[in-house]
């Protein structure tokens, strides 16, 4: 699998959870009108953010739209169909907006960050024509929820079938997102077989630190693993290491996303002196599957009816020129 979507999963358990804390949002955000709800929608320009870089450790002033197009080339492979490349741009728009709204980063007092635990992926070596083209043909697109900036989140590849909700997929509690639903993803078709089908397996000591350190709890020497609570779209959402009962995606978290690869799991037991997990898809499964932006680009539908297809009630709109 490709570095850009190795990146992925980390990034939206871990800013999305809420391990990213608040910060101050830069003075170039400078939003037209005062009603609450337009002050972080509508802009008279362009806006200017600040972006700390963790290469150099130093901050820069950069327009967003030139952000945006380094998010996009980190996120999505900058050779993949025109349109799936700007449904990925509309979402990391949105993205960034919504993190500026609730603070940015506050362990820079910037707008962003180009680490991905700290903000989101940024790589802007990779971008090319077709991701400055993408960027520029959703110029200023965001997508709202009743007035508000949604959770744009995405991940690789759903399985099959997306989470029906943030709670299902990510544990995440921080505020009601029902514009997220369970969704057929038509990824399955073209995915890489790893996406299909992996078994991970992790050592027994490894497994006893990471529960005792996500739950609180030491569960001993470990001796079962099962699945206690599933959502509707078939992933765990909570798993039972001997007494100790766990969050799944949580314990992904913990274990590491590239190794457990999702929560859509069919195997969780303990064999061979290991724990073994088997599933399918890659990410945390909730909102826009990008193999599935992919699908659906390739049978030729828009940006706008791609992210539409993963968020539903939500509105596209244009908040600057």
């Amino acid at each position: 699998m490709k570095k850009y979507f190795l990146r992925l999963c980390a990034l939206a358990l871990i800013v999305f959870i809420g391990i990213a804390a608040a910060g101050c949002p830069s003075p170039g955000l400078k939003p037209k009108g005062e009603d609450v709800k337009q002050r972080s929608q509508t802009y008279k320009e362009e806006p200017t953010i600040s972006l700390f870089v963790n290469e150099t450790q130093k901050t820069q002033r950069i327009k967003l739209e030139k952000y945006i197009e380094g998010v996009v080339a980190a996120e999505m492979d900058p050779q993949w169909p025109q349109n799936s490349l700007a449904a990925q741009a509309i979402l990391a728009r949105t993205f960034t907006l919504k993190k500026i709204k609730d603070g940015g980063v506050k362990a820079h007092q910037t707008d962003a960050s180009t680490s991905v635990e700290e903000f989101q992926a940024y790589d802007p070596a990779r971008v090319n024509d077709r991701v400055r083209k993408a960027v520029r043909d959703t110029r200023g697109m965001v997508l709202l929820y009743q007035g508000e900036y949604i959770n744009g989140w995405f991940h690789a590849d759903s399985g099959g079938r997306t989470a029906s909700s943030a709670v299902e997929g990510l544990d995440y509690r921080k505020e009601k997102t029902p514009y997220i639903t369970s969704v057929k993803d038509p990824g399955q078709e073209i995915t890489v077989p790893e996406n299909k089908s992996w078994t991970a397996r992790f050592s027994l000591d490894k497994v006893r630190a990471v529960v005792k350190d996500t739950a609180g709890n030491d569960p001993g020497r470990i001796q079962s693993a099962q699945i206690t609570e599933k959502g509707p779209s078939g992933r765990a959402v909570k798993v039972k290491i001997n007494n100790v009962t766990l969050s799944a995606p949580a314990l992904r978290l913990a274990l590491g996303n590239d190794e457990m690869r999702s929560t859509l799991i069919d195997k969780f037991a303990i064999e061979n002196g290991q724990l073994v997990i088997h599933g399918k898809g890659y990410g945390h499964g909730v909102g826009m599957s990008q193999w599935g932006a992919r699908a659906l680009a390739e049978k030729g539908r828009s940006a706008q009816e791609i992210v539409k297809y993963w968020f539903k009630g939500v509105e596209l709109k244009k908040v600057w020129k």
